[in-house]
């Protein structure tokens, strides 16, 4: 079974679009859980009524207090029924033929010689256009990790995860953070089997809101030090070229130093 998860906080508006596209599957053997990560707006009603409308897909809902979209996904991994996890998040939405690609996918490394970890495809946006470079490298599926994939597209992927893996690999909480970048998780999954990526295929189409994670980088990276310096310096080891290297020393550097400021600024605000 395939659980597609989704975090979300004061996403209302752009969840019917995600719905919508849930409804339009051609496969509709899977479960939508939705983690609602705090939200302050009507999220929590509309979500009961998709559940009262009897939709063609079983709907849960897991409510939080808010800790942030690493903390959520911890949650819907651990309430997940399904053996897969496809992360979508609550302002993006799905091709008609995702879900039966997914499981098409999934169905296909049963019989690998080596468990195969995950499965990815490509993002696209709003109208179809693929976010980052084309894929010309040989046939697909191409087996590697998320930091070569990454690489190679330079652009978002969307991944589909053993729930099993998901779980033994929680994201990290750091008291007073809430966020810690997705690919050190990905990457440290994909250290437990082989992914394949399928670098040719869009069938997630996503929007960059203004107030999304993409479009905020740096305001993150200074609330969230702690998180993305386990990011970074773990990147120091995996990336394989010098400059790639020094970029995510010099990115660790950043952290600590951000580290330094919020924790005396936290012990000036403790002694005031």
């Amino acid at each position: 079974m395939l659980t597609i998860l989704t975090p979300t906080y004061n996403r209302r508006p752009t969840l019917p679009r995600l719905y919508e596209s849930l409804c339009a599957q051609r496969r509709l053997d899977f479960e939508w859980l939705v983690v609602d990560d705090g939200s302050t707006d009507d999220t929590a009603a509309w979500l009961q009524s998709c559940r009262t409308h009897s939709p063609p897909f079983t709907v849960r809902t897991l409510v939080q207090a808010n800790g942030g979209k690493h903390a959520a996904l911890n949650a819907g991994v651990r309430e997940a029924r399904g053996d897969w996890v496809f992360i979508v998040d609550s302002d993006d939405h799905l091709t008609p033929d995702a879900v039966e690609c997914v499981l098409d996918a999934v169905a296909g490394v049963s019989d690998a010689p080596q468990p195969v970890a995950g499965v990815c495809f490509r993002k696209a946006d709003p109208d179809g256009r693929l976010i980052g470079l084309p894929y010309a490298q040989g046939t697909a599926p191409f087996v590697g990790t998320p930091t070569q994939a990454g690489r190679m597209v330079r652009g978002d992927l969307a991944y589909v995860f053993r729930r099993n893996l998901m779980a033994e690999l929680p994201f990290p909480i750091i008291p007073g953070e809430k966020f810690v970048p997705e690919l050190y998780i990905w990457n440290r999954i994909g250290d437990r089997g082989p992914i394949r990526f399928y670098l040719d295929r869009a069938i997630y189409r996503c929007e960059y809101l203004d107030d999304g994670y993409t479009r905020n980088f740096r305001a993150h990276l200074r609330r969230n030090p702690g998180g993305f310096l386990l990011f970074y310096a773990a990147q120091i080891g995996r990336e394989p070229y010098w400059m790639d290297k020094l970029k995510a020393a010099v990115r660790s550097v950043q952290c600590l130093v951000y580290c330094a400021a919020k924790a005396m600024a936290e012990r000036k605000g403790s002694s005031a």
